[in-house]
């Protein structure tokens, strides 16, 4: 990730400070027979990509204050692989409303986040997650907001950065300055 230290005038605003938020999807996940969608596990490419995109995080400084994440159990196990490549994980909430939610419904719980929350991690799931993307995203530096457009797959992070506060937050008020898409590598 490049995250972008330049806003536009269209994310800028007279009150408040700058504001990250990072959207992570959760990694592949196994469909085994008989599981409930909610208690589904992480597949073998997820087990290799999820430890990846928190390499990815680290490395750019992408370090989150606090972390919202959906209950299944396959966001759960994504983030913590990805928290145990950080140097000093942030708190994490497990918030129900998360599981299933649409755009609107994460915009809801976007504007409860505490101010003192500068940088935030929302784990979850699609079409949610990609909705909520290009409902907040007004531009997107280079080919990020084409690159959602098309597909917003396991593991995807973006990252969108705006100036105001969490209630504040506003479709079409945020600039998409980064989409990665972190994939593990195959033991040979």
């Amino acid at each position: 990730m490049t995250p972008s230290t330049e806003t536009p005038e269209h994310t800028r605003s007279a009150e408040g400070r700058p504001r990250r938020l990072v959207v992570l999807r959760h990694a592949k996940s196994a469909w085994p027979e008989g599981v409930p969608d909610r208690d589904r596990p992480l597949g073998p490419r997820g087990l290799r990509d999820a430890p990846a995109a928190g390499r990815s995080l680290a490395e750019t400084g992408v370090l989150p204050d606090l972390v919202l994440c959906s209950p299944a159990r396959r966001a759960r196990h994504t983030w913590d692989l990805a928290a145990a490549e950080l140097d000093s994980p942030p708190p994490v909430r497990h918030d129900p409303r998360l599981y299933g939610a649409d755009a609107d419904d994460l915009l809801d719980v976007l504007h409860g986040v505490p101010d003192a929350t500068g940088t935030l991690v929302l784990v979850g799931h699609n079409p949610g997650l990609e909705d909520l993307v290009l409902l907040l995203a007004a531009d997107g530096v280079g080919d990020a907001l084409d690159r959602v457009q098309a597909k917003f797959p396991t593991s995807a992070t973006a990252v969108l950065t705006w100036h105001g506060s969490w209630p504040g937050l506003r479709p079409g008020g945020a600039l998409l300055t980064d989409l990665v898409i972190p994939r593990g590598r195959k033991n040979p």
